[in-house]
């Protein structure tokens, strides 16, 4: 029962503090109003979210973050350079279909998170018959390689933590 009440206030809590922060008014009727809306609000959260997550392995998440930090990181160094560039560069953008192994949609949605947040690539589709995801990149020079990158240093890890 204390653990089950421990696992809902967090959203509550934070949605009070947001509606007292954005009304800026700490009054009684607000906090009340707020603690309502707080209260339906998380009441209502889990109909949204059908599928639970049970992320594991917790080191390899810390080490697919790191990999993500530096691929970010170097990923801003090469964008800027090419724009730095203008049409010197040599460098084709186009669409890349990458195959997938992966099927957890929290898996998915941080693969998505990953390729959005890193300059140059963007996830452009999943199909989800073929399971396929379709890249646009920026620097189209070695499609295996980055197919590589995705499937390996993202994908792989992803797995083992929600899959």
């Amino acid at each position: 029962m204390i653990r089950r009440l421990l696992s809902f206030l967090p959203l509550p809590c934070l949605l009070l503090i947001l509606w007292l922060v954005l009304n800026d008014s700490l009054s009684v009727g607000q906090i009340a109003l707020g603690l309502l809306i707080a209260l339906i609000l998380s009441l209502l959260a889990p109909i949204l979210r059908p599928v639970r997550s049970r992320p594991r392995h917790p080191l390899v998440a810390l080490r697919l973050t790191a990999h993500v930090a530096r691929d970010i990181v170097l990923s801003n160094y090469r964008v800027s350079r090419r724009i730095l560039q203008g049409d010197a560069s040599q460098e084709q953008s186009g669409f890349l279909d990458i195959p997938l192994r992966i099927r957890d949609p929290h898996g998915l949605a941080a693969l998505a998170c990953i390729v959005t947040f890193t300059p140059g690539t963007v996830w452009a589709g999943h199909d989800t018959v073929r399971h396929v995801l379709t890249l646009h990149v920026l620097d189209l020079s070695d499609p295996a390689g980055l197919t590589h990158i995705i499937q390996e240093r993202y994908e792989r890890p992803l797995m083992e933590i929600f899959e």
